[in-house]
């Protein structure tokens, strides 16, 4: 094998992420509003949205332990345990569109030590998103 064959690892695409949502109605419409995509696909108990060539799932959670088991879903009360990072061009103007969305902040607009701005918020099933420029 060559060097970069063995470099290479076989995980260089997210092809999805599900994310479990109490209220698949309120986070379809916050998906729709505040990160202004469309539906790409939808059920009764999904709603798939699409950030650059990932696949946004949003499944109800009476569908969670089909896909879990038997590991289990943690309630939203247990807090976060993930953070999913968007580039963004001005942190400041995106902070600033998103409270006239009616979007509150977690944290942010902040100069982290690391080099790079952030700020962050949640979606309506706790998911915890950041913008970062």
């Amino acid at each position: 094998m060559e060097k970069n064959e063995l470099s290479k690892s076989w995980a260089d695409t997210i092809f999805a992420i599900t994310l479990f949502q109490e209220d698949l109605a309120a986070a379809k419409k916050f998906y729709q509003s505040v990160f202004e995509l469309e539906a790409v696909w939808e059920d009764a108990n999904s709603c798939v949205f699409k950030i650059g060539k990932t696949m946004i799932n949003l499944l109800d959670v009476s569908k969670a332990d089909e896909l879990l088991s038997p590991a289990r879903m943690a309630k939203v009360q247990a807090g976060a345990r993930a953070v999913y990072t968007i580039h963004v061009e001005d942190v400041d103007a995106m902070c600033t569109k998103l409270k006239a969305q009616g979007v509150t902040l977690i944290n942010g607009p902040l100069d982290r030590p690391w080099g790079i701005r952030t700020a962050s918020f949640a979606d309506p099933g706790g998911t915890i998103w950041e913008i970062a420029k």
